[in-house]
């Protein structure tokens, strides 16, 4: 019965986006107004990722019931989103998003496709690791049509979609997929990793890769493996983000700000992070100024600083596109 209610209430309240080109002299500004849900923050400033778009500043409020959020972005050239075409896009993407869809978090973007069947795969990172995993995959006559492969504090994560060599569509074939699985699974789990390593065949569909490696990679609790990380003394220190937590009794929230070099995609990981850990951010600001990141973040619960400082540093590598 909430369910329903909160879909009449989308339904009477559609979401409205406005993408502004004379508001800022270096960006393309976007706003959004929605009925607030669950996830909400997280799916927009993943279709704005999705579309190849640079957040630079950011202006996020979504206390009462409402989400408005004002974000400035450039293309990856660092200019302002003149293409009609592309404008069109971006609102239609965000309003389909903001509207109906559910959670993120709940569906990791999984749809019903023919095309490919997705690996997900967990384990101990090692060098040659990847050439393994396509050796056994090329044995197997399987084509990896694209893939991504995350590491962190010596863990290792990928979601791969491949076909079938023969037929260029999905694997259907469920002894040829437990096959698949299962010599996949020597592959990761080596001598020492039998408890850890995991691999999944979910069932053919469209991931969002991204999404489902920040998944994997809360679920393997890669955060809490420091001693095991490569992150050494040789660091530099000054590279490294910085967190900062204030709570604010007397307003029920707990203030984070948040330091760092920047680089492309930092806000999507750190607002998968925070979904994933299911605080929701009343109200926020972004800001790029060069090469660091700065965010001061207003949160409903205290949020873990290992967890923050792991979504700063993921190091993802693409396989394809």
């Amino acid at each position: 019965m909430d369910d329903e209610y909160a879909k009449l209430i989308r339904r009477m309240n559609p979401p409205r986006v406005v993408v502004d080109h004379n508001a800022s002299g270096d960006a393309t500004v976007i706003q959004v107004d929605s009925v607030n849900k669950h996830g909400i923050l997280l799916e927009v400033v993943q279709v704005l990722t999705d579309l190849n778009l640079v957040i630079t500043k950011a202006y996020i409020s979504s206390d009462g019931g409402w989400f408005m959020d004002v974000f400035h972005v450039v293309d990856r050239d660092g200019k302002k989103i003149r293409d009609t075409e592309v404008t069109e896009n971006i609102k239609r993407r965000i309003e389909k998003s903001a509207s109906f869809a559910p959670s993120l978090r709940g569906s990791v973007g999984v749809m019903p496709s023919e095309e490919h069947t997705s690996i997900e795969l967990t384990g101990t990172d090692r060098p040659g690791l990847l050439s393994e995993v396509c050796a056994v995959l090329t044995n197997l006559h399987c084509n990896i049509v694209n893939g991504e492969i995350w590491t962190h504090n010596a863990r290792a994560a990928a979601v791969l979609h491949v076909t079938d060599d023969s037929t260029g569509s999905a694997i259907k074939d469920p002894e040829r997929l437990a096959k698949i699985k299962e010599m996949l699974f020597n592959i990761l789990k080596g001598d020492d990793d039998m408890k850890t390593a995991k691999t999944t065949l979910s069932p053919p569909g469209v991931t969002s890769r991204e999404r489902r490696l920040h998944q994997i990679m809360f679920a393997d609790r890669d955060y809490q493996r420091f001693e095991n990380s490569s992150i050494g003394q040789a660091d530099d220190q000054s590279l490294r983000p910085h967190v900062t937590i204030m709570d604010c009794d007397e307003r029920d929230y707990t203030i984070v700000t948040m330091r760092s070099k920047d680089r492309p995609k930092l806000l999507f990981d750190i607002v998968c992070t925070l979904t994933d850990m299911q605080y929701v951010v009343f109200h926020g600001m972004v800001k790029t100024g060069r090469k660091e990141a700065y965010q001061l973040n207003p949160f409903h619960m205290v949020i873990i600083q290992g967890i923050l400082y792991s979504a700063c540093r993921w190091a993802p590598y693409w396989l394809g596109s």
